[in-house]
């Protein structure tokens, strides 16, 4: 779409349309200069200058509409035409070589910059990158990595311990990372594309029996670490997500009206919500406050920072309660699947775990077997003598205060 871009336009009038997945809107003043505009909202509307190399069409990216104003955007584009109309003109042998970039540095000065302003999971990207994927490829050149030498580090990987959706992660960080390094020319293709992932669902296969919940809220009570375990009771009583509970501050809650308010800033829909706190977190938040030092609830008291990772010590603890391979996150599932064994709809469970899309609460839409024996035992009203045999339960299990 041609059109005479000014700021007012930026600001209201970069919508994409109806059933396009983005849109490209030109400057009449600049030739060649668009804000490239995707409808899933996940990647600001870019500047980019669009040129010819080769006789094919390439885009150069300029930056985001908030890093550069439109006359920055124009100026830039203007001398981004002159250097690429000089480049055409030297012969091909004179071409800078790409992709003499290591992977590490491209990370370094490159990606990280740019995921920090985009991606809010960049900290576990960093964390991936550090941890794995550096020692394996960080010194190697963008251009040097191969299809096979990933592909045996996904072997590695699955060997590891890792959760088939912790070896996607690895792998999907190193592909989107040279996506990027391809789309910046850094690097002429990427040799990832169409690779093989696991692609294993988010299953809930992995919420605990009544018996484990039991064990676990027993160890959880009594174990030495107070700060995790706080953390811990606390997300089983909300459902929250671990980020949104680590970040989680003093002053967000109000324990007089029993109300937790999660920022636009930490809330994974970019939109604050609030969370009612039952008589579970409560009793957890009056816990945490008798060690009250710092603004952030759930402190490390050696670092007096929030906690980043507790994940050795939940290992410890869910291997204590024997609970096999739960992951941290599955407390949230735990929570949804007593909210719907207690009869409510999936609605409350949208509403609870604060989920902007009805279709992923919809992974909920199962019964425990508790409850499913519930469902089977109003068909013994047809049989009296075995009515009294399994007595019935109502309401959602409240792990750390007995309710009158």
């Amino acid at each position: 779409m041609i059109v005479e871009l000014t700021k007012y336009f930026i600001d209201t009038g970069l919508v994409v349309p109806p059933g396009d997945k983005k849109t490209e809107f030109c400057d009449t003043n600049v030739r060649g200069l668009l804000i490239q505009v995707n409808a899933s909202g996940k990647m600001l509307p870019t500047y980019f200058l669009r040129f010819k190399r080769d006789g094919k069409t390439a885009y150069d990216r300029i930056g985001t509409i908030k890093e550069l104003s439109l006359a920055q955007a124009r100026k830039l584009a203007t001398e981004k035409k002159v250097e690429h109309a000089k480049a055409a003109k030297q012969p091909a042998k004179e071409k800078p070589v790409l992709c003499e970039m290591s992977l590490d540095t491209f990370m370094a000065d490159h990606y990280f910059p740019h995921v920090k302003l985009h991606k809010r999971s960049w900290v576990r990207d960093d964390q991936l990158f550090r941890i794995r994927i550096k020692p394996k490829f960080g010194e190697s050149r963008l251009c040097d990595i191969t299809r096979y030498q990933v592909q045996q580090f996904q072997n590695d990987l699955s060997t590891s311990g890792l959760s088939p959706a912790s070896q996607d992660h690895h792998i999907k960080l190193i592909r989107h990372a040279l996506n990027l390094a391809v789309e910046w020319e850094f690097l002429e293709r990427n040799v990832l594309k169409g690779v093989k992932l696991l692609n294993v669902e988010n299953q809930l296969h992995d919420v605990a029996t009544d018996e484990q919940l039991q064990r676990l809220v027993e160890i959880l009570r009594n174990d030495h670490n107070r700060p995790v375990c706080h953390i811990l009771m606390f997300l089983l009583s909300t459902g929250a997500r671990l980020s949104e509970a680590l970040t989680a501050t003093w002053g967000q809650v109000d324990l007089e009206k029993g109300l937790w308010t999660i920022p636009a800033t930490t809330a994974k829909s970019k939109k604050s919500r609030t969370v009612p706190l039952n008589e579970s977190a409560l009793w957890v938040l009056a816990e945490a406050e008798k060690m009250k030092k710092f603004d952030a609830i759930f402190a490390n008291p050696e670092t007096e920072k929030p906690f980043t990772t507790i994940t050795r010590v939940w290992y410890r603890l869910r291997k204590a309660a024997g609970i096999g391979q739960m992951r941290i996150h599955s407390i949230r599932h735990q929570f949804a699947d007593l909210v719907i064994s207690s009869g409510r709809s999936l609605y409350d469970v949208q509403v609870l775990l604060g989920h902007s899309d009805p279709r992923v609460s919809q992974r909920y839409a199962r019964l425990s077997m508790h409850t499913l024996k519930e469902a089977a035992n109003t068909a013994s009203l047809l049989v009296p003598k075995l009515k009294s045999e399994v007595p019935l339960t109502n309401g959602v299990v409240v792990p750390f205060q007995k309710v009158a």
